[in-house]
């Protein structure tokens, strides 16, 4: 079994649930007492919270470098970001080591491909939504990609910041995303990316009538698929 290299903290909340996961899989898979092979760094969310906010984004991705290149020297064999926001600084960390970074797009991508599903709505915070480092990866994997319209998108981001991340679930809030993802299958989606690895906190399977692609669960998965390979 190899060794993953969890970058975590951004929110810890939703780390818990990579670690979580993780575990119970491995010991699904191999029974007994068996658990992962895992190193998890936690960084301070604040700090990273604050690059994004400023535009730092250089900053960050050598922050997330130096981070991801400690693990690769502690010994993990390759690397999970614990959130969809920061693989937009994925290039930049992947200069500063020598294992592969899990990139959670292409793992979401591929499970999506599975299905008939080909027009997907997308949440996540307003820089997975709006910015093209994320989107690109799932359109170059056959999907057309749907998001909110503006007064929603800066909700569902609000939301993601000042309650998910503080560990508040909030039933508006709850109705809220699923009036958001209503209107995405309304205007064609046929399945919801939950892009944000927050999101799967508030919002399960039974808020919906169409699939829902928790990356989180996914991102997970393949993590220990890879460290089966």
């Amino acid at each position: 079994m190899k060794t993953i290299g969890l970058i975590g903290g951004m929110s810890w909340e939703s780390t818990a649930a990579y670690y979580q996961l993780i575990n119970e899989e491995v010991k699904h898979r191999l029974g007994g007492l068996h658990s992962a092979k895992c190193l998890l760094y936690s960084v301070d969310f604040a700090e990273i919270e604050r690059y994004q906010a400023e535009e730092r984004w250089d900053q960050a991705g050598m922050y997330l470098g130096d981070v991801a290149h400690s693990l690769e020297k502690a010994g993990a064999d390759f690397i999970v970001i614990c959130t969809n926001t920061m693989h937009k600084v994925i290039a930049c960390m992947e200069e500063r080591i020598n294992i592969p970074i899990l990139h959670i797009a292409d793992a979401t991508a591929t499970q999506i491909q599975k299905t008939s599903i080909r027009t997907v709505g997308l949440l996540g915070t307003r820089y997975t939504m709006e910015q093209d480092f994320y989107k690109s990866r799932l359109v170059s994997n056959g999907l057309t990609v749907l998001v909110p319209d503006q007064s929603e998108r800066e909700m569902v981001h609000k939301v993601i910041f000042e309650e998910l991340c503080a560990g508040s679930i909030q039933p508006s809030s709850r109705d809220f995303y699923k009036q958001v993802i209503q209107n995405l299958v309304d205007h064609g989606a046929e399945g919801i990316i939950l892009g944000c690895t927050e999101i799967g906190l508030l919002i399960k399977q039974e808020d919906s009538d169409v699939p829902l692609f928790d990356t989180t669960v996914i991102h997970a998965m393949e993590s220990v698929n890879q460290a089966f390979e």
